[in-house]
């Protein structure tokens, strides 16, 4: 996700101080944590609930380039580690987008890729992307799930009604999800609910 399009959500304590891009947010955080003695703030990606690390130490300038220098205006998952980073950048055609990697089968797993059209390697990939498109929304629905427990573990965890809140949420049980994070603080629970939409609406 670019800076222009990632949004996040900033707290401190309880309390929203800023939702908006991740610049937006940030020069936000840097206020409240110069304003109230370094105060604690997290941050939150809007989309997984993530946490996300900013320095906000020098002036709004220095936050903002180095915001705009990280991967070169990106924020990106960390990457691979070990033998996967040799061999996603050392073997494939990169101009294809096609990365090689080690795939380990049963020889008839073998034999049946190797007789299919195209061979084992175009068969993999049709088999790859019709799972991927059967499972579309049981995964989208499950990564809004993971986003809401995300951010109600990290900032409600100790809550009245946490416990039954997440059993609502897998669930599919809106009613009690909402009944449970009534009496949450008014920020954290309209963070959280406007997450759950994604899981229940």
């Amino acid at each position: 996700m670019t800076l222009s399009t990632a949004t996040c959500t900033a707290f401190e304590g309880v309390r929203r101080i800023a939702s908006g891009t991740l610049s937006e947010v940030a020069l936000a955080a840097k206020a409240v944590a110069e304003r109230d003695g370094g105060a604690a703030v997290l941050i939150f990606d809007d989309l997984s609930s993530r946490p996300i690390e900013m320095d906000l130490r020098g002036s709004a300038s220095d936050v903002l380039a180095r915001l705009a220098n990280q991967q070169g205006g990106e924020i990106l998952p960390a990457e691979p580690a070990g033998d996967e980073v040799a061999t996603a950048r050392g073997r494939g055609r990169p101009k294809l987008g096609v990365v090689a990697r080690e795939v380990t089968l049963l020889p008839r797993h073998w034999e049946w890729l190797n007789g299919q059209p195209g061979g084992a390697s175009v068969a993999l990939r049709k088999l790859v992307d019709g799972a991927r498109v059967a499972s579309e929304e049981k995964d989208r629905l499950r990564q809004a799930q993971e986003a809401v427990y995300r951010f109600m573990t990290a900032m409600a965890g100790d809550f009245a009604g946490y416990e039954e809140a997440t059993r609502a949420l897998y669930a599919n049980d809106v009613a009690r999800f909402e009944a449970m994070t009534a009496d949450w603080p008014v920020d954290v629970r309209d963070h959280v609910r406007r997450l759950g939409k994604r899981v229940f609406g």
